[in-house]
């Protein structure tokens, strides 16, 4: 079994700030992390590697600081690492990003996809179903836990709803994207991160990807970000001590003041 994880530097964004002049996030000193969906993600890959060896690959779009954290999935367990970058590439929007990770993947054998649901820097979950609509894969988003039967090269997958779950099958090869939340991902072991040197990081540009240039990169991304701002924060809450006879009479004047009621 071959699984493709595909994964994100992001800026961790509990230390991120906002420039209020220019409305762009603050890069320059904020630690970067792997996107927490993708991690879990990868997880879901690694305890498959683990139950049936699977052969795991990670591959990541980004600048070249990006390959930290294909070293801290090597050192989690993956078997095989891509960095996809290039000029050409930079300012992508989602649907750029998709078609040049979807032109890499194109060149690579999988029996399984997966992603993250989304990345905690832009949070609009369109790049893994992107891919998927792009190599005319079969898709579940928001899984929270999976199964696999290689007799039948199938997988059972629990898929997060607003309401509950879904319980779905489906064969592969197909795309998944992963919930950070319902699965715990491994620690890099000692003798993990002491091979994950070792280990090649293979460099891809865009003239590996066979992908239109008017496809990728700001060129090819038929959206922009205007501006980024931070959420305003609400004012405090007003305290009043009263019997619940005066506390009805207090909200029902309340609602009516705002013309709720």
């Amino acid at each position: 079994m071959k699984i493709v994880v595909c994964i994100k530097q992001v800026p961790d964004t509990t230390e991120v700030k906002i420039n209020p002049v220019t409305g762009t996030l603050i890069r320059e000193g904020v630690p970067s992390i792997m996107n927490p969906d993708d991690k879990g993600g990868l997880e879901y890959a690694l305890q498959l590697k683990d139950q049936y060896g699977a052969h795991v690959t990670v591959i990541t779009m980004g600048l070249p600081q990006a390959e930290a954290v294909l070293r801290e999935a090597l050192a989690m367990g993956a078997d095989r690492a891509i960095l996809l970058t290039d000029r050409k590439l930079g300012g992508a929007d989602t649907l750029a990003t998709s078609s040049a990770l979807a032109g890499a993947l194109r060149t690579m054998e999988y029996d399984l996809i997966i992603t993250g649901r989304q990345a905690i820097d832009g949070d609009t979950a369109q790049v893994g179903p992107q891919i998927a609509d792009m190599l005319d894969l079969p898709q579940i988003t928001y899984v929270e836990s999976l199964q696999y039967d290689p007799a039948y090269q199938s997988l059972t997958v629990r898929k997060h709803t607003e309401d509950g779950y879904q319980m779905l099958q489906v064969q592969t090869p197909c795309l998944l994207t992963a919930l950070a939340s319902a699965v715990q991902p491994r620690y890099m072991s000692v003798r993990g991160i002491m091979t994950a040197y070792d280990k090649e990081v293979e460099v891809w540009g865009a003239d590996r990807i066979d992908v239109p240039e008017d496809r990728i990169g700001k060129v090819g991304s038929p959206t922009s970000v205007f501006k980024a701002f931070p959420k305003e924060l609400k004012a405090a809450g007003e305290t009043v001590e009263c019997t619940p006879e005066e506390a009805v009479e207090l909200i029902i004047s309340k609602l009516k003041e705002k013309h709720l009621i």
